[in-house]
């Protein structure tokens, strides 16, 4: 990413500092019926992700977790009654649209006193060296500008020995899959989003953006290069879905 001055917004080139911005846009756009359309779009199967999510995580009462680009708080949830009242949970998301969202969400639920909103961009996170015992982002790491940046960034904050987890759409492990995968995203998707939300560019973006986004292997190497140890990864639905781990030292 270093000197460059475009970067690509779905399967356009844009400026660099214009990124964040046509992101933003997209997620005002789908914040209301996100949840809704999360399980219209994969049949509910992104629950059993996050579930498998918490259960890598570790996650004990007492603990400080921080639950990256976490929406509409469904990460955040889980964690807040595993961690406890002595515990703590920081729900971060860049986009204003998304955090209101999700806080409510949460307070709908009556989860709270526990349970801190922070909007925070990725990148440069407004919090101390070795703050965190985990860090989550779902689906978020592929709308990062500067995703080495972001690493680098959460490794700052993480504590020794704690550790990372990534669960992002990736690429699945065969041809057949991948060519299936290829005719829903680029044709169910935005059909449903046009439907559902009266959006179809914002989730025709969602499509392009997952296949942007580095592979399994790339990502794991990212992660090492900026400084976690101990990386892997675990496909999920073939490969359509990988959680990636990585700890820092």
């Amino acid at each position: 990413m270093k000197d460059r001055k475009t970067t690509h917004f779905g399967y356009q080139e844009v400026p660099v500092e214009e990124k964040a911005g046509r992101v933003a846009e997209v997620f005002h756009s789908v914040a209301a019926r996100y949840d809704m359309m999360n399980d219209l779009m994969s049949g509910g199967i992104h629950r059993l992700w996050k579930r498998f999510t918490i259960e890598l995580s570790g996650a004990r009462p007492g603990q400080t977790i921080l639950d990256i680009a976490g929406g509409t708080g469904d990460l955040t949830a889980r964690f807040a009654r595993i961690v406890g009242s002595e515990g703590q949970v920081v729900l971060a998301d860049i986009n204003e649209s998304m955090l209101r969202v999700g806080r409510d969400r949460l307070l709908d639920r009556g989860i709270a006193g526990n349970v801190v909103p922070v909007q925070a961009d990725a990148q440069y996170l407004p919090f101390a060296d070795d703050t965190f015992d985990c860090i989550t982002i779902a689906f978020g790491l592929r709308n990062v500008t500067d995703k080495d940046l972001a690493l680098s960034s959460m490794l700052r904050v993480l504590k020794p020995g704690g550790r990372l987890l990534v669960l992002e759409f990736s690429k699945p492990e065969s041809k057949l899959l991948e060519k299936i995968y290829d005719q829903y995203s680029f044709r169910v998707l935005p059909f449903m989003g046009k439907l559902v939300t009266n959006d179809a560019d914002s989730y025709r973006y969602l499509a392009e953006s997952i296949r942007m986004h580095p592979d399994q292997e790339t990502l794991k190497q990212m992660l090492s290069d900026a400084g976690f140890v101990d990386c892997e990864y675990h496909n999920m639905t073939g490969g359509i879905v990988a959680l990636h781990k990585g700890i820092k030292p």
